[in-house]
């Protein structure tokens, strides 16, 4: 034993200061008995802390209910059971999924004699039949644990199972069944099993189904396995206007990955045509049952956001994983080789990222026992799924670009242009904060903070010099920087590379801000914790907002996407009556400040501010920049709408007019008519 471990701290640097011994808070012994010790039997734990089992209690959690009942419908599609699911958006909160399969067994349980087997799967964690591995070869439910955490946490739920030729239903409130199984009928026609869920407005506070967010799942899982029809339904009073989510479709995908990925890129200019697409089987395992399966749909992008979309037994996995890395890894080997192949040295400077920064890509892989980071499954963590998919993708990869080789060639040079650009990126030194005022040659400069530590301050990006002087003397000098900006900036979604690079505007922001752009970007570098676009409360302002969004969007999206950009939200109006002032953001608002915060027929002075640069400092300060009252809003880019997101972006940014007057026409008549 160590005897020094028990001397006191006498280093120089401590010395004179005795470390303090600090005596445990008395609790009385009667306070903590065993009648404390609480033991949770069923699914209590479940409704108790639902974050465990679903991540929490927000939107995000609400729909991973239906994807877990979804789920279970297409475990049994890929194990080849069942051929069509339906999904019926019934009511806000009433959602119903079935399939053909061969329905949930109803006999009695061997364990559990008095309960049947149905029951022991809805109420019971961990019971299901997925562990064995007899069941089914692959599935994206391991834990047994989904359907009775969907029960658990439901106000209501009903099973219907049709099997031999019978028809069962039992009912369950909050986990605990409110009928016995019964047999209601005969079912000569029909096969599967049908649940029907009401989530518990007891855990969700009062949170609804999204028409749109359900039809976008259902289409990624037909594209997942090209053998399976989902039949989507939701009743037309439950669309909002201008939803153009169907009431009705019948989902199938005949070349899976392929067109659901040609679907989301659209007119998206792409160096492949067509996309390169392929299934592999993956490796016996030990016991001579298969390995599992590859599919893959990758696009090469001239121009656009990339992006990559994985799964793994239909499951999403947003935060990528072991599969992933082995499609990187065989990438880059591949790419890698081929340069060797045609003598061109420079190959050997290829990344992944210079590779992946230009691909719009969907991978699917189905495991056997695959593990997952979480109950949500967020993330891969199956080792050998890495070598399995590079060894399997690799081989396909060598045969794919030695019998196209002058694509790939084009494709060899496009990479390697990439791996220069990052190259020559990082030889420019990023900015440290003492020098950025110095360097930067904007009118009115970067007016920086005196805070040294990056998560306390924030810096506003106004919208010329006279906004920019308004903000300086409206600014905290500590924590708050301004950098003014020359009207509007370049539409980086329509411009050309060159064009980006030679814009001196943009050239500044990013020396600022000091992260780098593109493959180059680092957040750790980020100068400052927040990035608030603060621009005038006109269409001008909402312009230029617009345009600083897209540059992030397109050049930075992992700024975004680590929720450091914000809106500002300058108000339009100042109403003032006697002692009482108030600020209105727009027309409306004016009106119902009118009505609501004075009286009637009292005279309001009504004050319209012409933009940031005519509005007075103190007003600045207390409506906008002060952090005590001002309100932002965080730029958001939820990863399931992110196709959406990519689509909408490029139709209103992008070089092609066509489509920004279709969305005018399409969306003229939810238009406002505005008064100018």
């Amino acid at each position: 034993m160590n005897d020094d471990l028990f001397k006191s701290d006498t280093s120089p640097a401590r010395k004179g200061k005795p470390r303090k011994s600090v005596a445990p808070a008395a609790v009385p012994a009667e306070d903590y008995g065993a009648e404390q010790i609480e033991v949770l039997e069923g699914l209590e734990p479940v409704r108790r802390r639902p974050g465990m089992y679903i991540g929490g209690t927000d939107d995000t959690a609400y729909h991973h209910l239906a994807s877990e009942i979804l789920d279970n419908a297409m475990d049994e599609a890929v194990a080849g059971h069942a051929s069509v699911i339906d999904v019926a958006l019934e009511g806000p909160r009433l959602l119903m999924v079935r399939d053909n399969g061969r329905g949930i067994p109803v006999g009695a349980h061997p364990k559990f004699k008095d309960r049947s087997a149905l029951e022991v799967i809805f109420t019971t964690l961990h019971a299901g039949g997925k562990f064995s591995g007899k069941a089914y070869d692959t599935s994206g439910g391991l834990h047994g644990v989904g359907s009775s955490v969907v029960n658990a946490l439901s106000e209501k739920l009903e099973v219907e199972v049709a099997r031999d030729r019978i028809l069962w239903r039992q009912e369950y409130a909050r986990g605990l069944p409110t009928t016995k199984l019964e047999q209601v009928g005969n079912a000569p026609n029909r096969r599967g099993t049908t649940i029907r869920f009401a989530p518990d407005p007891q855990i969700f506070n009062q949170l609804s189904f999204s028409p749109a967010r359900l039809y976008r799942l259902c289409c990624s899982k037909a594209a997942l396995f090209r053998g399976v029809t989902i039949r989507w339904n939701v009743a037309p009073e439950l669309l909002k206007a201008g939803d153009e989510t169907p009431a009705e479709a019948t989902i199938h995908f005949p070349n899976g990955l392929a067109d659901s990925l040609s679907a989301e890129l659209g007119p998206e200019p792409s160096l492949l045509a067509p996309l390169w697409t392929g299934e592999a089987e993956l490796p016996q395992a030990t016991d001579g049952r298969t390995g599992g399966k590859l599919e893959w749909a990758v696009a090469f992008l001239e121009s656009g956001n990339a992006s990559m979309t994985s799964y793994c037994n239909t499951i999403p996995t947003p935060q990528g994983g072991t599969h992933e890395a082995g499609f990187r890894a065989a990438l880059v080997k591949g790419f890698r080789a081929w340069g060797d192949q045609r003598n061109n040295k420079r190959a050997a400077s290829i990344t992944a990222e210079d590779i992946l920064g230009a691909l719009a890509v969907k991978l699917s892989v189905f495991i056997r026992d695959p593990h997952f980071q979480g109950q949500t499954k967020e993330k891969l963590t199956t080792q050998e799924a890495s070598r399995l998919v590079e060894g399997a993708l690799r081989d396909r990869l060598d045969h794919w670009l030695g019998g196209n080789p002058s694509q790939a060639d084009n494709l060899l040079a496009f990479v390697i242009e990439r791996a220069e650009e990052r190259l020559r990126r990082r030889e420019s030194k990023d900015t440290p904060r003492k020098s950025a005022t110095r360097r930067l040659r904007l009118p009115g400069k970067l007016t920086d903070c005196t805070r040294e530590n990056a998560a306390e301050t924030e810096i506003f990006l106004v919208e010329g010099d006279s906004a920019g002087g308004s903000a300086r003397q409206a600014r905290s000098r500590e924590t708050q920087a301004v950098l003014p900006l020359r009207g509007k900036i370049l539409n980086v979604a329509s411009a050309t590379a060159d064009k980006l690079r030679a814009n001196q505007e943009l050239r500044d922001l990013v020396e600022a801000l000091g992260c780098g752009v593109g493959a180059s970007f680092d957040v750790s570098k980020l100068r400052y914790g927040r990035v608030i676009i603060m621009t005038d409360a006109d269409v001008d302002g909402a312009h230029i907002a617009s345009l600083l969004m897209t540059f992030f969007y397109r050049e930075m999206p992992d700024l975004i996407r680590h929720g450091h950009l914000y809106l500002a939200q300058p108000p339009l109006y100042r109403l003032t009556h006697g002692a009482k002032t108030v600020y209105a953001m727009d027309d409306k608002d004016r009106e119902r400040c009118i009505k609501r915060e004075f009286k009637a027929n009292a005279k309001v002075e009504v004050s319209r501010f012409k933009g940031l640069g005519e509005m007075p400092v103190r007003d600045l300060k207390e409506t906008t920049m002060d952090p005590k009252r001002r309100t932002l809003l965080k730029v958001v880019t939820p990863a399931e709408d992110r196709a959406l997101t990519s689509e909408r972006v490029e139709s209103l940014m992008g070089r092609r007019p066509e489509l920004r007057f279709r969305f005018i026409q399409d969306h003229a008549r939810s238009a406002e008519l505005l008064d100018v």
